[in-house]
């Protein structure tokens, strides 16, 4: 048990993206679900127990390794953020600029592909989307500041030069 709670510990710190039960079970050979389930509660409750600056976190796309809230500001400048394609970090500082911002507007101004950017962005839990007529709303969450390490309006205050490049008709007031 103890050689398979540390593969599946490998597994989750050197993966950029997060990890499902199904990919852990066939990386760790734990084919049991209960039994995963009972490691990663083990990892995650040594986690919380110890003085440590990451835990384990449960989100809508699996399980991952993140940094602790309160060490979160002093190191989230070391990142690269590389689970997000450029793409969709070019959408995502679109709604962070102008939420809350029409769907329409974002694809106005991307094109097409970011009805793909938007889907992964609120798979993440990054953004949030709400019907608005016959186009959705959407704007930041809170995992949104918590991912960056930074407020919105210290994350809207180095996109600057990007909003001089959005047209201003394509903000929407609402």
């Amino acid at each position: 048990m103890k050689d398979k709670k540390a593969l599946i510990e490998a597994a989750l710190f050197v993966s950029e993206t997060p990890l499902n039960i199904h990919t852990l079970s066939k990386i760790s050979g734990v084919t049991s679900t209960k039994e995963l389930k009972e490691i990663l509660n083990q990892i995650k409750s040594e986690l919380e127990r110890d003085s440590r600056g990451i835990e384990l976190a449960l989100t809508g796309e699996g399980y991952q390794f993140q940094v602790k809230d309160h060490f979160l500001e002093k190191v989230a400048d070391l990142t690269t953020h590389s689970d997000i394609s450029k793409g969709a970090l070019r959408t995502l500082g679109i709604v962070a600029l102008r939420q809350p911002i029409l769907q329409s507007n974002i694809i106005k101004i991307q094109g097409n592909k970011a009805y793909n950017y938007i889907k992964s962005l609120e798979k993440k839990k990054l953004i949030r989307t709400e019907k608005a007529g016959r186009t959705k709303k959407v704007q930041t969450t809170k995992d949104f500041e918590r991912y960056f390490g930074k407020s919105i309006d210290e994350i809207k205050q180095k996109l600057q030069i990007v909003e001089e490049v959005i047209p201003e008709e394509n903000n929407e007031k609402t």
